[in-house]
């Protein structure tokens, strides 16, 4: 990131184009990568004072270098390096120094243990949560030495706005920030979310966000993940990234231009309270929203960056959590909401969705009167549901609990689970354009794809685990007609016969073979899938 905010055409353009009117901050990221373009001796063509400082931050940073080694490495660096103009930094304080004047800060936040609440604007100096009355401060050794406060957790955060404004400092990027609006494809072809209808209709309702194509478009998306690994003990960190959606498509999903915000330590998932954590993001946004002084390399001119976020981006659960609409129980889905056909299954007493669809094809569709291919003795009569404005969705959130008021005390709103699945408002309503998003919360497909794929893999080849199993087969007894998959009584005991979509073992084999021999994926697409298959 930092290397791409100089780019390599940096110097060149910078001597070659008279700047003007550059505000104050802009004048001292220019001056300091300016300065920072110095070889590290003379003679040197390879490496300058900058790039030096953030290799070694980056080779500290893969390999958990100690502070020492690096110390030790830069000191062996400057005896055989020629004395002449010498930029070498002398240790790893002064070359985090050469670093920091970028302007891309890190900032720590003091945290609730529970969740609560944050240590921030009027409650910076409280000792103890005001919702859970949690001290702040673990307690403090005894003795005569002054010691300093041990905090019981904190969050981390990298402000967006200096990013952003980077995005425009770089000539390898400022030119590709209107890209969107420059590359307008025929109607009905869609290769880029400019073209589809949610960001067409948010240009219509904020017409003078969008008559500047330099107006950054956002999306953000969040997952929990355990750094230790997955057999790890149990412990749930959740980062928060930002990306701008302004770019052709082969750069907008890249690892340069996904910009980490923050980062919501354990060890507990934060689940509803996640909106605790989201509020200096919250807080950012809304002043992006009126705009931000930046200055653009590739015209040579100032002016107001805004920005806005377009939707989140996550898995079921995450959606759940920063939507407000809980995912889990029969009222699950966001879409149907309380008008629902899910239902509890009889045996297993897990909630299904099963032929909850067909509501949506044409009145004239023969599906709708098969009383056996879905749930049985059933005609589907029902139309599809009409999707909630966003300013329906207000109607009905408005008045709900905000986490930031009640921290970890937030009440149960009435009905819950019984005839609506809402926990919260959440905080993204506090953005003033938020109802204006069509489509404010989207799911990933790549979790939902790898489950169905894993069950539909373990059911056709039979394996253990498979959800084809005893329970399953009670189960469609009492909701299908599927005579051929009902369990068998013999003896007194009861017992499965073989489904028409399990393979055979010659069938298992062949595919296995295939897997372990044939099958190849794209480098560093997937692991070596061969190495688990066991033919035999």
């Amino acid at each position: 990131m930092v290397l791409d905010a100089a780019g390599p055409g940096f110097q060149s353009h910078f001597e070659d184009n008279a700047i003007e009117g550059l505000d104050h901050e802009t004048q001292q990221f220019y001056g300091m990568l300016d300065s920072s373009n110095k070889p590290l001796f003379k003679g040197c063509d390879a490496h300058t004072e900058l790039s030096m400082a953030m290799r070694m931050m980056s080779i500290k940073t893969d390999y958990n270098a100690p502070q020492g080694l690096i110390n030790e490495f830069l000191q062996l660096a400057r005896e055989f390096s020629p004395k002449e103009e010498l930029c070498i930094p002398e240790d790893f304080y002064r070359t985090k120094k050469v670093v920091k004047n970028l302007g891309l800060k890190h900032l720590t936040y003091d945290c609730c243990i529970n969740g609560c609440m944050l240590y921030y604007k009027d409650d910076e100096n409280m000792e103890a949560c005001r919702f859970c009355e949690a001290p702040r401060f673990k307690p403090r050794r005894k003795g005569n030495r002054r010691y300093k406060n041990v905090l019981f957790k904190k969050m981390h955060y990298l402000p967006l706005i200096p990013r952003l404004q980077r995005l425009y400092a770089s000539p390898s990027s400022a030119q590709h920030m209107r890209w969107h609006y420059e590359h307008k494809r025929p109607e009905g072809v869609m290769c880029h979310p400019s073209d589809g209808k949610a960001w067409k209709h948010f240009d219509k309702v904020h017409q003078i966000f969008s008559e500047d194509p330099r107006n950054v478009r956002l999306g953000l998306c969040a997952d929990g993940f355990n750094p230790y690994g997955i057999g790890a003990s149990s412990y749930s960190c959740w980062p928060v990234v930002v990306t701008p959606y302004n770019m052709p498509p082969h750069m907008c999903l890249t690892a340069p231009f996904m910009f980490l915000t923050c980062v919501i330590l354990g060890p507990k998932n934060p689940k509803a309270l996640i909106d605790v954590y989201l509020q200096l993001l919250i807080d950012e946004l809304k002043i992006l929203w009126e705009g931000v002084p930046t200055y653009d390399i590739s015209t040579n001119q100032n002016f107001l960056m805004k920005a806005a976020l377009m939707w989140t981006i996550n898995d079921f659960p995450a959606y759940g959590m920063l939507s407000g609409w809980s995912t889990a129980g029969v009222f699950a889905c966001p879409h149907c909401m309380e008008k629902t056909k899910a239902f509890y299954l009889k045996f297993g007493h897990k909630p299904s969705w099963f032929d909850c669809h067909r509501q949506w094809l044409p009145a004239s569709h023969p599906f709708r009167d098969n009383v056996t291919a879905f749930y049985k003795n059933r005609v589907e009569k029902g139309k599809a549901l009409k999707r909630l404005t966003g300013e329906e969705m207000w109607e009905r959130v408005g008045d709900m609990p905000k986490a930031t008021n009640y921290g970890s005390w937030l009440p149960k709103l009435p009905g819950y689970g019984q005839t609506h699945n809402w926990k919260k408002k959440t905080i993204f309503w506090d953005l003033i354009y938020w109802k204006d998003n069509l489509l404010p919360h989207n799911l990933d497909p790549m979790h939902i794809e790898k489950n169905v794929f894993d069950n539909i893999f373990n059911t056709v080849m039979n394996l253990p685990g498979s959800k084809d199993n005893p329970q399953a087969r009670q189960v469609l007894a009492a909701h299908c007609d599927r005579d051929k998959l009902h369990l068998r009584s013999h003896n007194g005991r009861n017992y499965k016969l073989k489904a028409i979509f399990s393979f055979s073992n010659k069938q298992r084999s062949e595919v296995l073979t295939w897997i372990k021999e044939d099958l190849r994926m794209p480098d560093g697409y997937a692991s070596n899938i061969s190495r688990g298959v066991n033919v035999e």
